[in-house]
């Protein structure tokens, strides 16, 4: 077994080389959140004597994985040590400050109460193929992660992050990367928490760019998070303090999540259910807006200018949840998709005009794209629609500042402009599901064509020319580059700003070598739905059983 050592602020690591690549897995960023630690923020892990071995997957805060239902393959591991990262690097030798590798630092998704940053799908080597050096963040989930307790901190997760971020800024140089190149990025709710950093001003500091896929956005109020605690603790039969609630086991914990997220009684079961949660709660746990660590909701932030110095590249699949819908097709065929719409709650004029707008789609998967649209694509649109804005307001303002400055005859110093956005839009249909779901892109993404369970998505032959694209837009980003193709442009009208729309031309003998399907289209093109799902705003009122 080919062996390599880096010596950490923390102590010695010891990882396996590969082709092309050393893997370095589980190095705790924090010490473990057990006893007095475990509703507390985290703090750094204490040195260690010796050579730490880390050439397995280390403990991941996911206890129990969903082995084959999970879209992808979120392995669990045991221990107590759950905060710690992995590192995938083409070369382990210490780079000189200002000299190392570009860095993409990964926070995986699963509504934050799943997922494990141990997923093969989420191997670095893609990237260290092309001279990326990749952080995998594993975090607290649910309750533990992002539960109200009277007197423990909020965010506890987001401090997670944070800590994480800071150890990569501590050490990665002596893994070959540059402390000053660092890319943060995350799908769905990894994707929410990309986000959630972005307008973070804590966060700042700990990050040059962001990729934001298919991602959730950061709405839950303090109130709504006490209202979750006490409904836990209530249930649970504690109070809802840590010595009450640290005195369950996390089984028992984990068994009192689902109780105490449920909709009330009367809303609809399964997946309709899942709907009206997307379309009025959203998720239960997450990062909480306290006006502090995380001071705005989602949108706010970006409109008031948080993180716009931070170049961002986003996007998200065209069905991501249309495929939740599948088994409801039949059952569903005779109902009105605007009347079934006004019963989960959307507004009735709205639903009409969501419903009309699709109505070559049967019901089932109205519903399905509604979810999709206003969850997910809808946030993706609008938050480049907002940052464009402020690019726009900064632009504005520093050309006045130059006109009455050179009225006066003062020089002034330029003042600093937004940062870029780029927005994608992955449209290649899964042949086993029949749409561009919420994490068939992934494995593009990665260029992990190969990696367990890929093919239960993509089917036996995915286009590798896809996965090329897509991956090979995210290494020039994270390099500190631009992606193949334009940037949104101020002052363009939103409809005809730009999306490269992600597709791949059929296989056969008859298609030409250098066809392909991917190209550069237009928000009306690509993103037409997602801009009616937010028009269309929920009612007050709770939705009708259906």
């Amino acid at each position: 077994m080919d062996t390599v050592d880096v010596s950490t602020t923390a102590g010695v690591v010891r990882g396996r080389r590969r082709p092309g690549s050393a893997a370095f897995l589980g190095i705790p960023y924090a010490a473990p959140p057990v006893g007095e630690l475990r509703f507390a923020a985290p703090v750094p892990h204490p040195p260690w004597p010796g050579v730490l071995d880390a050439g397995s997957p280390g403990a991941t805060p996911q206890r129990i994985d969903g082995g084959d239902t999970t879209l992808v393959p979120e392995p669990s591991f045991p221990g107590e040590s759950t905060l710690n990262v992995s590192v995938f690097t083409p070369d382990a030798t210490p780079a000189a400050e200002g000299a190392g590798l570009p860095v993409l630092v990964y926070i995986h998704g699963g509504g934050y109460t799943s997922g494990s940053a141990a997923s093969p799908w989420y191997d670095g080597a893609g990237f260290n193929r092309h001279g990326v050096v990749t952080v995998n963040v594993s975090y607290r989930l649910g309750f533990d992660g992002f539960g109200w307790i009277e007197d423990a901190p909020l965010n506890r997760g987001v401090l997670d992050w944070l800590l994480a971020l800071e150890w990569v800024q501590r050490n990665i140089r002596f893994f070959g990367g540059d402390p000053a190149r660092v890319t943060i990025a995350g799908q769905s709710a990894g994707g929410g928490a990309v986000l959630t950093l972005l307008g973070s001003p804590r966060a700042q500091p700990l990050f040059a760019r962001a990729i934001v896929i298919s991602g959730v956005a950061t709405h839950l109020t303090p109130d709504q998070a006490e209202q979750t605690g006490r409904r836990l603790a209530e249930l649970a039969g504690v109070a809802p303090t840590r010595v009450g609630l640290g005195a369950l086991t996390e089984q028992q914990i984990l068994a009192e999540q689902p109780r105490a997220t449920a909709l009330p009684a009367g809303a609809p079961a399964g997946p309709l259910g899942e709907i009206a949660n997307t379309l009025v709660g959203g998720l239960p746990f997450g990062p909480v807006i306290d006006g502090d660590l995380v001071p705005l909701a989602t949108g706010a932030a970006v409109r008031a200018g948080i993180g716009a110095d931070k170049a961002l590249m986003l996007g998200s699949t065209d069905h991501e949840f249309n495929f939740a819908m599948n088994e409801l097709t039949d059952e569903l065929a005779g109902e009105d998709a605007a009347e079934m719409l006004g019963r989960l709650g959307v507004a009735v004029p709205a639903a009409r005009a969501y419903a009309a707008a699709h109505d070559q789609r049967g019901t089932a998967d109205v519903l399905g794209q509604f979810a999709s649209d206003r969850a997910i694509r809808g946030v993706m649109l609008q938050v480049a629609e907002a940052r464009t804005a402020v690019a726009a307001e900064r632009a504005a303002a520093a050309s006045a500042a130059l006109a009455v400055a050179a009225s006066v005859g003062v020089a002034v110093g330029r003042a600093a402009e937004a940062a870029p956005t780029w927005l994608w839009a992955f449209a290649w249909r899964s042949p086993t599901f029949g749409g561009a779901l919420h994490c068939l892109d992934l494995p593009f993404f990665f260029d992990a064509l190969d990696a367990p369970r890929v093919a239960v998505l993509t089917g036996p032959a995915p286009s590798q020319r896809l996965a090329d694209e897509v991956h090979g837009s995210a290494v020039a980003f994270i390099a500190g580059g631009d992606p193949a193709w334009p940037a949104w442009t101020v002052g363009e009208p939103v409809d005809a700003q730009p999306v490269i729309r992600y597709d791949a031309a059929p296989a056969g003998p008859t298609v030409a070598a250098s066809a392909r399907a991917t190209e550069v289209a237009a928000v009306a093109a690509t993103y037409a739905g997602a801009a009616m799902a937010f028009v269309a705003e929920a009612a007050s009122a709770p939705p009708q059983p259906a």
